[in-house]
């Protein structure tokens, strides 16, 4: 599973100015909500044993302060991930994503809460959110 430290990444001691308690907050809840789906997904055989060859861990990209958001490739220049609110899992094979588009498994993101970046747009990762996009689509486009 998926811990704090796992989403901050290092990154809440890199960019300490960029923190703040409702980042925190927002994080905490984010990694809760998505731990609860992973579990569900490993209980459907989704296997989630691969690492991230960067972060050695499930989390391809956690939290990201402004600066470095600015710099990152493609990224939204509003992205959930610099509030907390946002956290791309791992997913080299497609197989999360792939249960993602199944019944149960939109049941699920609905059940939580859950965005979903269409797979189409995050090969290698899935990009989860805990706040609707503009279109309010459970998987969307960026």
């Amino acid at each position: 599973m998926i811990t704090l430290a796992d989403f901050f990444m290092g990154r809440r001691e890199q960019y300490p100015l960029a923190m703040s308690p409702s980042i925190e907050r927002e994080a905490l809840r984010t990694v809760e909500i998505v731990n609860k789906l992973l579990a569900q997904a490993m209980s459907y055989g989704v296997d989630l044993t691969h690492k991230h060859p960067q972060t050695g861990t499930l989390v391809a990209s956690g939290w990201r302060p402004p600066t470095l958001n600015a710099a990152t490739p493609n990224a939204a220049p509003n992205s959930k991930h610099m509030t907390g609110q946002a956290l791309d899992v791992y997913d080299p094979d497609g197989e999360l994503d792939d249960w993602l588009m199944t019944g149960e498994g939109q049941a699920a993101l609905t059940a939580l809460g859950l965005w979903l970046e269409h797979p189409s747009a995050t090969k290698s990762w899935s990009h989860l959110q805990t706040v609707p996009p503009k279109s309010g689509r459970r998987v969307f486009y960026p």
